[in-house]
């Protein structure tokens, strides 16, 4: 009996191990759960696009299943089976709002094989270049002065966008009704809503924000956690009067379904330490804004999980929570 425990456990060890060794013998998916031109769109893109010679040469393919402020394409992966060939490119609104601000999505944040985060995103608050508000304090004066009249894009009820501009006002005293939500699928629908003066201001990812930002297409107020060296005139969040929006800043995290094996999570760690000192990988990031962040699982998971607890103390005081 315990020869043949033995045996089990042997084949079993080395079965997970080529596994390992193997991996990947297919192309695979990366679900991106917002649409195309955000951020979880660019951050997920660069990856894929320079993992794949750590990876057998194997395509890697970006699909955006958009929805449900990211809950669908989340949920898709979640059900997926757990062999490493669907994985999700995961942002704070998916696996912090989210799970905080709604009870009913159909997941928590975590059940999910943790990765790795892939990198941070400085927040802007900004209005249109030729808006009359110069600064945060005019525009919670003007939002002030006509509760209900100014709106403000976001890429979905339960995400950052949305969170960032109503804690904008509940730090300004006032409700999350002053001003009024239009949802878009995506943070680069958000960026291009205000430059088309669709809506009046938005908080949003440094990352298209910057580009339009430099052209003069829009005004930035204040940015997080610190000031920004593509944009040195524009105050930090602290500078501008709100200190606590320090708080708010966007980030993007690799997930696998619940279930997947250590081995397959061990062999996209062993990937991303290789992309994290690849200048190839580096330059994509910075492109596109991003600061870099790449993290161990655990390292990860314990992210997340601050992430998750911040937003859930927010959703209480906003009293935003489904």
């Amino acid at each position: 009996m315990n020869f043949k425990i033995g045996a089990m456990a042997l084949a079993l060890f080395s079965t997970q191990a080529i596994a390992q060794q193997d991996y990947p013998t297919k192309p695979i998916l990366f679900v991106i759960p917002f649409g195309a031109g955000g951020d979880s769109d660019l951050s997920g893109r660069n990856v894929a696009h320079h993992a794949t010679k750590y990876l057998n040469n194997r395509p890697i393919v970006s699909l955006n299943r958009v929805g449900a402020s990211g809950a669908i394409g989340t949920m898709s992966v979640k059900n997926a089976t757990p062999d490493g060939y669907t994985l999700l490119v995961a942002r704070i609104a998916t696996h912090a709002i989210l799970p905080a601000t709604d009870t009913k999505i159909g997941y928590k944040w975590n059940e999910f094989a943790m990765i790795s985060l892939i990198e941070l995103n400085p927040y802007v608050c900004f209005v249109k270049g030729d808006a009359a508000q110069r600064s945060a304090a005019d525009l919670i004066a003007t939002i002030r002065k006509s509760p209900g009249k100014l709106n403000y894009a976001t890429a979905g009820v339960s995400t950052s966008q949305a969170m960032a501009a109503q804690y904008l006002m509940s730090l300004a005293g006032l409700t999350k009704d002053h001003a009024v939500g239009i949802h878009y699928k995506s943070g680069g629908e958000v960026t291009t809503a205000v430059v088309g003066g669709q809506v009046d201001f938005a908080c949003n990812n440094a990352p298209t924000v910057i580009p339009q930002a430099q052209a003069g297409r829009i005004r930035p107020l204040l940015t997080t956690p610190a000031r920004m060296k593509e944009l040195p005139d524009v105050p930090s969040a602290k500078e501008a009067g709100y200190p606590d929006m320090e708080k708010i800043v966007g980030w993007t995290a690799l997930m696998g379904p619940p279930g997947m094996p250590k081995a397959i999570v061990d062999r996209w760690a062993a990937v991303f330490q290789k992309l994290a000192v690849d200048p190839d990988w580096q330059a994509g990031n910075a492109r596109i804004g991003g600061v870099a962040a790449i993290r161990s699982p655990a390292e990860t998971e314990r992210y997340v999980k601050e992430q998750f607890e911040l937003y859930d103390k927010l959703a209480t005081a906003l009293g935003i929570r489904q």
